[in-house]
């Protein structure tokens, strides 16, 4: 990554990337670091902007409950599916790939172009990494991941940070460009609720930003039913890793269950 300092232009929603690169940067220079992203620290180092408004408690706790959770999750479909083809839709400044590779899988990062103008400031080259820049709404980017060295790859997306940022409809548009192209794949997306959306503004960091949820759902099954063939597997709260690590973690967990955010695991 470059020395020098570096400047983002971001629209508003991929603004929001800067809150977990800011929480995992500064999770890794803690004593004791329960996830480790130099590349997050190098970033934050070399950004021209301030961003400890991007690291509240709560905010920090759920980013990394998730980001330990889906680790696991990727690691354990990687252990099934060796030489699997992920992509990792609405990339941000995620550095998964580090934590999760064995050698073989192929890697895609996909975001819009903004975004990926901004990883390429902050990433290298990397073997089996591919950037790819545009709409996840755009079914022309299917032809940069469906090619020769993946055609009879099983299939990983990731959308984590993207769902409570489309509408309905946009998330079946998505779903339906992800079934009609890639039949046989599975998909981990983060879930936020309704509740969030109605009350939004309260939010402790993303309220920081000028970005909006546009949509919520109560359960994985919702978005499941949008598009026939599509079924959910298993869904789970990043309440199960939040309460293991704090007072704090345990009393949201009690007290407002069903408000945390979700990872929903579904199959076609």
């Amino acid at each position: 990554m470059a020395q020098d300092k570096i400047t983002l232009q971001l629209g508003d929603v991929e603004t929001t990337a800067l809150i977990p690169v800011a929480i995992k940067a500064h999770e890794t220079l803690r004593k004791n670091p329960r996830i480790k992203d130099e590349v997050a620290v190098g970033i934050v180092r070399h950004l021209d902007i301030d961003t400890k408004k991007f690291d509240k408690f709560m905010s920090h706790e759920g980013v990394i409950a998730r980001t330990i959770m889906l680790d696991k999750m990727v690691k354990d479909f990687i252990i099934k599916n060796p030489e699997s083809v992920i992509v990792n839709i609405a990339a941000g400044l995620d550095n998964r790939f580090s934590r999760v590779d064995n050698g073989k899988i192929q890697w895609i990062d996909l975001d819009l172009p903004d975004m990926i103008e901004a990883r390429k400031k902050v990433f290298d080259d990397r073997p089996r990494v591919k950037m790819v820049a545009a709409s996840a709404l755009d079914e022309a980017w299917v032809k940069e991941v469906k090619t020769a060295d993946t055609e009879n790859s099983k299939f990983l997306f990731l959308a984590e940070g993207l769902f409570m940022y489309l509408t309905i409809d946009e998330i079946r548009t998505l779903l339906t460009i992800l079934k009609t192209n890639f039949p046989g794949s599975t998909l981990i997306a983060e879930q936020n609720n309704k509740l969030m959306v109605k009350h939004q503004k309260h939010h402790d960091t993303v309220s920081e930003t000028n970005a909006v949820f546009k949509s919520g759902s109560d359960s994985g099954e919702e978005i499941a039913a949008l598009v026939d063939g599509v079924r959910l597997v298993e869904e789970h709260s990043f309440n199960e890793e939040m309460k293991k690590h704090s007072l704090r973690g345990k009393l949201f967990a009690a007290l407002l269950p069903k408000m945390n955010d979700r990872w929903a695991v579904f199959e076609w």
